[in-house]
């Protein structure tokens, strides 16, 4: 059966006191977006420009796409439409999208880029080997003021790329969102597998809490958590 406050409807007020914070995190996703994943709000706000997102990242990186460029030498195309797509998103500030374009102008730089990427999102091992390989990848990129290796651009090309099994972090809106929800969510800024399983964690936790309201895939998940830690939702 399905509960009235997963339904959305407000809880009465003897209600309130009892409510786990993962249920206050509900009340408060459903506030700004009454109909759920499907409200046309969510829709417009949220999920639609990081969907758009993935699906030009298809229509024009797909496996075989990224394949045949790295084969014919075309590293730097492909760098350039993977940071053509993530620029039509504000899921990176200004700074780290230029510390990624300064490098990826050499071509090592964007032949490090390429294989990299396309190893992370398609290639063979474990998913921890493969996230470790794409950590080195970024580590090894040319660095000219500005860090390249942060969380939000280590994990944007696969949250657009494979929003099947890829999530996106923003460090300080995560860590707030995971406070609030309840969840012990382990963050190191130096970006490692450990912190990254537990995002994973923390996204299925999400996904199984709201399984009723039928999340899609991680864009759905990460925007959830987006609205529990962003000052845009107070």
């Amino acid at each position: 059966m399905t509960s009235a406050l997963a339904r959305g409807a407000r809880p009465s007020p003897r209600s309130r006191s009892t409510l786990t914070p993962a249920d206050r995190c509900r009340r408060k996703f459903l506030h700004y977006f009454p109909a759920g994943f499907r409200d046309v709000n969510y829709l417009a706000w949220e999920r639609g420009y990081k969907w758009q997102a993935h699906q030009r990242w298809a229509a024009s990186l797909g496996p075989a796409r990224m394949r045949a460029l790295i084969r014919a030498g075309r590293e730097a195309e492909l760098a350039a439409t993977a940071i053509s797509i993530e620029s039509r998103t504000n899921l990176l500030f200004s700074f780290e999208k230029m510390a990624l374009r300064d490098a990826l102008r050499t071509k090592s730089g964007a032949a490090t880029f390429a294989s990299g990427l396309y190893q992370y999102l398609h290639g063979r091992g474990s998913v921890q080997r493969r996230f470790e390989a794409w950590c080195q990848a970024v580590a090894d990129l040319p660095r000219r003021q500005t860090r390249v290796l942060t969380w939000p651009l280590l994990t944007v090309f696969g949250f657009i790329g494979r929003p099947d099994m890829h999530m996106f972090l923003k460090p300080r809106v995560t860590q707030a969102a995971a406070i609030a929800y309840g969840f012990e969510f382990r963050y190191a800024s130096k970006p490692d597998w450990d912190t990254y399983v537990s995002l994973l964690a923390f996204a299925e936790r999400v996904r199984q809490d709201l399984s009723d309201l039928k999340p899609r895939d991680m864009i759905d998940l990460q925007s959830f958590i987006w609205v529990q830690g962003s000052a845009e939702y107070p």
